[in-house]
């Protein structure tokens, strides 16, 4: 064979490796990420520390809504994201199987800062919040029914 040929033959393997580690890995909740806080202000010695809420309960209220009694489905999207239209489809269908739950959907495109402070690379991107507004786990790419349900069991 010609090294043209070979070329074309790893490029391929390599495409067909990459897909199959998206394809597996697409929708799954795994961890946390450390959202970046805004500079804390200083604290005098022996004062007592601010009380702050947690930026998911912080960003939740900026978007005119509540968080849920139980827990809440924080979903960044963008305007043109075919998957986001389905996972929207997903947490709606959760919302309304499961009692104290909210889904809130958040513009990745018109909430730069936020997107920014909870790390999110692409969309969608599903964040779980516990009652308190704290991250639980996240989910980037189109979740299934199933996996919602089992990353709601943890919050």
């Amino acid at each position: 064979m010609s090294s043209g040929a070979w070329i074309v033959v790893a490029a391929v393997v390599l495409v067909v490796g990459f897909g199959l580690w998206r394809a597996g890995t697409d929708g799954r909740f795994r961890g946390t990420h450390a959202v970046r806080q805004p500079n804390e202000p200083l604290v005098e010695e022996g004062a007592p520390a601010p009380v702050t809420r947690p930026p998911g309960a912080d960003l939740v209220a900026a978007a005119g809504e509540t968080l849920g009694e139980r827990a809440t489905l924080l979903q960044f999207s963008s305007a043109f994201c075919a998957p986001c239209r389905a996972t929207r489809r997903v947490l709606g269908e959760v919302t309304a199987l499961v009692e104290g739950v909210a889904h809130v959907e958040i513009d990745a495109e018109h909430h730069l800062d936020a997107t920014r402070a909870f790390g999110i690379l692409r969309t969608p991107t599903t964040v779980v919040l516990d009652a308190t507004g704290a991250e639980v786990t996240r989910a980037t790419g189109a979740p299934s029914r199933d996996q919602v349900l089992t990353a709601l069991a943890q919050a």
